[in-house]
């Protein structure tokens, strides 16, 4: 299969990247602000792009917005907020029709950069603040969020173990933000905020589609000219772990959530990244796992038993919903997983079929332009430049050595129960 290559460009005051594919009958515009992870912005950056997508100054009420989206044959708009390694990201997507198969000529692909630009860049505020309403509105909204982050218990713990994992870290930070913080937002602050993040944030333009790359290069700079920036770079912070800790915690849950934390001191662009990859696929990144077969059908110890990744962090995390009554079995059968992982305790043919799955994942992840730019976006993060194409031909030749040598350097950093009856003993 011929993977679409990024064509980047260097841009006024942001980078452009053009991927000009046949494969979707959409075109699609994803704006990405990162800045360093800080307690600082957190709250502002998790409401700020919900703001600015509620109205603008040419549309300002939101079911305008909506019913102009709507003319342009059903074009669809979200924002969305999340963490890469030490850095907090805020996307914006944008996806239209392609006039290519239109009986209609508008010239829809210059109408959506001038659409994305008013949404950016002429949002709904006087000189000095936002629409209140808006503001209002979407506060009210983010409060709601994270109100319901302590209901979702299974997100809840993910959250707690990485805010006891990585104390006194950027890291530790919930993308969300938090009610105290929320509460002392305002109209004015935030539209403070936001003309810091639009002058210092480092910004990347992706237009995914079948389009012209000269045309795409004239409309972003018709419609979307921001000041030069010397961005912040930030190096993942690695810790070595001293002693691994344990944290119990008693909540009002039916089902106990069981989450370890592990440091692998690698992160995405080091040469043994693709081991550990496969390292986890094998240990609990898929249904034919480790953890899935010993800790949830073999034992029926778990509900659920997976394990991930986070890439830009050297973090291996591990989510499982177990019985309170099987919380010391549980935490001993997964260590005894890591420890076969690490001695090599697994056969070529879950190493054949894990490289095959985590194939088959990265091929289905670009099978959408969302997914196909959030692969090319680890390299934004990363500063390396690694194509698609080595990234498959790299994970398809690991070894087994490989791998065992990617596991001697995982750590034990901390086990995190979330039990609803009497903390285990």
């Amino acid at each position: 299969m011929a993977i679409a290559t990024d064509n980047v460009k260097s841009m006024q005051g942001y980078t452009l990247h053009t991927i000009q594919t046949t494969q979707y009958k959409t075109n699609t515009l994803v704006l990405k602000m990162k800045a360093p992870l800080s307690d600082k912005s957190v709250t502002q950056r998790s409401l700020l792009p919900y703001v600015l997508q509620a109205s603008t100054k040419n549309y300002p009420t939101t079911p305008q917005l909506r019913s102009y989206l709507d003319e342009l044959y059903g074009a669809s708009f979200y924002v969305d907020v999340g963490k890469k390694g030490e850095y907090d990201v805020i996307s914006f997507t944008m996806e239209i029709a392609n006039e290519k198969f239109l009986s209609d000529p508008a010239p829809l692909l210059e109408k959506g950069f001038a659409l994305l630009a008013d949404i950016l860049l002429k949002p709904n505020s006087t000189d000095t603040a936002f629409d209140e309403l808006s503001f209002t509105n979407e506060k009210r909204s983010l409060k709601q969020r994270i109100q319901s982050l302590f209901d979702d218990k299974m997100r809840f713990a993910s959250t707690r173990l990485i805010e006891e994992m990585c104390q006194g870290e950027p890291y530790s930070l919930e993308t969300l933000g938090n009610s105290k913080d929320l509460e002392a937002i305002t109209a004015e602050s935030l539209f403070s905020y936001y003309k810091q993040a639009i002058a210092e944030d480092e910004i990347d333009l992706y237009v995914i589609g079948d389009v012209e790359q000269t045309q795409v290069e004239q409309f972003a700079d018709r419609y979307i000219q921001l000041d030069p920036r010397q961005p912040v770079q930030m190096r993942s912070i690695q810790k070595n772990v001293v002693e691994a800790k344990e944290v119990l915690e008693k909540d009002d849950v039916k089902q106990g959530k069981l989450n370890i934390g592990y440091r692998t001191q690698i992160v995405y662009g080091d040469p043994d990244y693709y081991a550990l990859q496969v390292f986890n696929g094998i240990f609990g990144g898929f249904s034919h796992s480790k953890l899935f077969i010993n800790v949830r059908e073999k034992a029926s110890l778990a509900y659920y038993a997976a394990s991930r990744l986070e890439s830009h962090k050297g973090l291996l995390i591990v989510m499982s919903g177990i019985e309170t009554a099987n919380y010391r079995q549980a935490v001993q059968i997964i260590s005894e997983q890591m420890k076969a992982m690490k001695n090599g305790e697994f056969s070529e043919q879950e190493l054949e079929q894990t490289k095959a799955v985590i194939r088959n994942q990265i091929l289905e992840t670009i099978d959408s332009p969302r997914g196909l730019v959030e692969i090319l976006y680890h390299n934004v993060i990363a500063k390396i430049d690694i194509p698609l194409e080595k990234w498959l031909q790299t994970t398809e030749k690991i070894t087994k050595a490989e791998i065992i040598e990617a596991g001697k350097k995982i750590e034990l950093d901390t086990v995190y129960f979330l039990t609803g009856t009497e903390v285990p003993q």
